[in-house]
């Protein structure tokens, strides 16, 4: 098997071509080549790493050849608008793909509407948020309990997906907890990774939003290094993080991580329940593909994780296999994003 990586401007590809694995079904709906196109511009994130891996496993199992586009989200939705009804096109995209609807992000798509819901494939357990080792605050209660106090406390995420929905979260735990001290906890909006931690290294935000996978490194450091970062939350459900492998990531293993979830990290979503979010990849289609082809790929993936083959690979890079066919995703998506409207809507 040879991949094929190739660099055109801003899209690079992943292309893999195999012949025509045992057991696929004499009739194939797609033919020829078959197009990811993802959400992120990214060829080092965790959105081209995981389609990589479900583009290599679907190249097999379908024999195709299946190369990846990081294109970015607005590109990505106006790529599905107008091509994907023979299924030689679809899109990969995380919980961003809804969420940047809903937090009215320009060039989003409302994909329930616009789109065709495909199945979820894995989740990225490592969404987090980590303070200087040097900060006052030890735990994402002092955090809330300092905002309710009246201390202005400031947070860099990049706005309109997930990185902003954990600060939303943050805010709406203050207001039920110090009604009116909301404002306390400040956005700073900003764009990349390296750009939210270069704030956290001058001194100019308290508290940002990382991964585990990018910022692990920065947990290793001394204390008087510049650089030095601890994480107070992960907004995972402990019982995601309960399935990634012991080893963790880097030097720190699970039960390390294992601090940073419910019920020993808790933000309160309501009077009776806490705020956990999933980070999870979704395939995408457009909204016209038939249900054959729906289908088709339903049960290419449903071989696919039956194997087992495919979650080795997943965890070896930390993510957590997480397959739902369409019929069972689009319903679980729709619910998940609904409890998420609520807090956003009462932050506006």
């Amino acid at each position: 098997m040879k991949r094929l990586l190739l660099c055109l401007g801003l899209i690079v590809s992943v292309s893999v071509v195999t012949p025509v694995a045992d057991g696929v079904a004499a009739e194939k709906l797609i033919t020829g080549n078959m197009r990811v196109v993802i959400g992120s511009k990214s060829t080092g994130g965790d959105t081209y790493q995981n389609s990589a891996i479900v583009a290599q496993a679907l190249a097999e199992e379908l024999g195709i050849d299946v190369k990846v586009d990081a294109v970015g989200a607005t590109a990505a939705f106006k790529t599905m608008e107008r091509s994907g009804q023979d299924g030689n096109t679809i899109m990969i995209f995380h919980d961003q793909a809804y969420l940047a609807y809903l937090y009215g992000i320009k060039g989003s798509a409302d994909i329930f509407k616009e789109l065709k819901i495909g199945p979820t494939i894995a989740i990225n357990p490592g969404n987090a948020y980590l303070v200087p080792k040097k900060s006052p605050y030890q735990t994402i209660d002092a955090i809330i309990d300092a905002c309710g106090k009246g201390t202005k406390v400031r947070v860099a995420i990049q706005p309109g997906g997930v990185s902003e929905i954990g600060y939303t979260a943050m805010k709406n735990a203050v207001k039920l907890k110090y009604p009116g001290s909301e404002e306390n906890l400040v956005a700073i909006n900003t764009g990349s990774q390296a750009d939210k931690n270069q704030l956290l290294f001058d001194g100019q935000a308290d508290v940002i939003n990382g991964s585990v996978q990018a910022n692990e490194q920065y947990t290793r450091l001394p204390e008087d290094d510049q650089k030095a970062m601890r994480f107070v939350w992960l907004t995972a459900r402990k019982g995601t993080i309960e399935q990634a492998n012991p080893e963790g990531m880097g030097q720190t293993t699970r039960d390390d991580l294992m601090k940073f979830v419910e019920p020993n990290a808790v933000v309160p979503y309501d009077a009776s329940s806490n705020f956990v979010f999933d980070k999870e990849f979704i395939f995408l289609y457009n909204k016209n593909m038939s249900p054959e082809l729906v289908a088709y790929l339903d049960n290419a993936l449903t071989k696919i994780y039956a194997k087992g083959e495919i979650q080795k690979i997943q965890k070896k890079s930390f993510f957590i296999p997480d397959f739902l066919p369409s019929t069972e995703s689009g319903p679980y998506l729709m619910k998940k994003m609904e409890r998420i409207e609520k807090i956003i809507s009462g932050m506006k």
